[in-house]
């Protein structure tokens, strides 16, 4: 299905789904290099979902993450090269090369952070939103979470506490079907809907297809809304599916755990060339503009690594520093 969506905020969405794609092939292509020396979790393929978030969210709005964070980084306004940066180990990252691919923040924009800890933000997150709701400031928070955060003790305890509270909380689930090697099948019940568990915690939930950027859109655009109007916490579940191996540039099917058809089937719903061809049939798309936003994103991407390249590393006694001194940028 087809759905109304303003032609500037479309044309957004694709850049963004471009742009992230198109950093983490950049990140796929350069890792065998071993300058990138943190493991890495890659989104190729589930472009969609973050970068509609990425439209829906404000600067006041702040956000956290897990372990496959890149895009949700840069769709909430991460700075490119520091993020790079941060996955070479390097002093200018934006964890100060503390952390890695996993560990990324960039509270200027409201990036609050994410986390390898499966869950491990959703505390943060719901946090996060009681200190907006004590201060009675405006926005919200997002947690963006995978399927596999439902089965974590923290989620129904966070969730529950947010429900209670009516917090500002919009989770942002992105269901790609796997935990690691493990398929929905050997951990949930059949007929078990995620977002039907996170209802019963008092969660208003939906969900809808990720692939689908319009749809995604809708749902998270009217349940923003209804966290910005004092409704309480909100769930979105977005289905969608991650092409390359768990962790790591390469692909896994020949592990067994899924089957080629049902890559090469999730494959054939790709996000990017779904709204390219929507767009251009409603002449909305300017090949023109398609082929620079292309090309500044390229140069864009080449910049950013040639940044990480000549930054230096962190001063080896930094690691035994008192970082209660560091200077923290206060979120918007």
């Amino acid at each position: 299905m087809v759905h109304p969506l303003d032609p500037g905020v479309a044309l957004r969405i694709l850049r963004d789904m471009i742009r992230i794609r198109a950093v983490e092939e950049a990140i796929a292509d350069r890792y065998a290099e071993q300058k990138m020396r943190c493991p890495t979790h890659l989104s190729i393929g589930q472009e969609g979902p973050a970068a509609a978030v990425g439209v829906v969210l404000g600067r006041q709005d702040l956000a956290v993450s897990g372990h496959r964070a890149h895009a949700h980084y840069l769709a909430k306004g991460g700075d490119l090269p520091a993020m790079i940066a941060e996955i070479y180990g390097k002093a200018t990252g934006c964890s100060r090369g503390n952390g890695g691919s996993m560990h990324l923040v960039d509270e200027a924009v409201g990036f609050m952070g994410s986390t390898a800890i499966v869950g491990g933000t959703v505390p943060v997150g719901v946090g996060l939103a009681l200190s907006l709701s004590v201060a009675r400031r405006p926005g919200l928070v997002c947690i963006f979470i995978g399927d596999a955060v439902l089965e974590t003790g923290v989620f129904y305890e966070a969730a529950g506490f947010a429900a209670v509270r009516k917090l500002p909380v919009l989770f942002v689930c992105e269901n790609n079907l796997y935990s690691v090697y493990s398929s929905l099948e050997v951990r949930q019940p059949a007929g078990r809907a995620l977002a039907e568990v996170a209802g019963a915690l008092g969660l208003q939930a939906s969900s809808g297809d990720g692939n689908d950027p319009r749809a995604a859109y809708g749902l998270l655009k009217s349940a923003a809304d209804r966290v910005r109007t004092g409704a309480g916490p909100q769930f979105v579940e977005l289905a969608t599916y991650r092409w390359r191996e768990h962790c790591g540039p390469l692909f896994d099917n020949d592990l067994g755990y899924r089957t080629e058809a049902e890559y090469l089937a999730w494959k054939a719903r790709d996000p990017i060339p779904r709204l390219t061809e929507e767009l251009r049939s409603e002449g909305t798309l300017d090949p023109a503009w398609l082929a620079t936003t292309q090309a500044e994103i390229q140069a864009e991407i080449e910049s950013a690594f040639a940044f990480a390249e000549v930054s230096p590393f962190p001063d080896p006694a930094l690691a035994y520093a008192d970082v209660s001194s560091w200077e923290i940028t206060p979120f918007p």
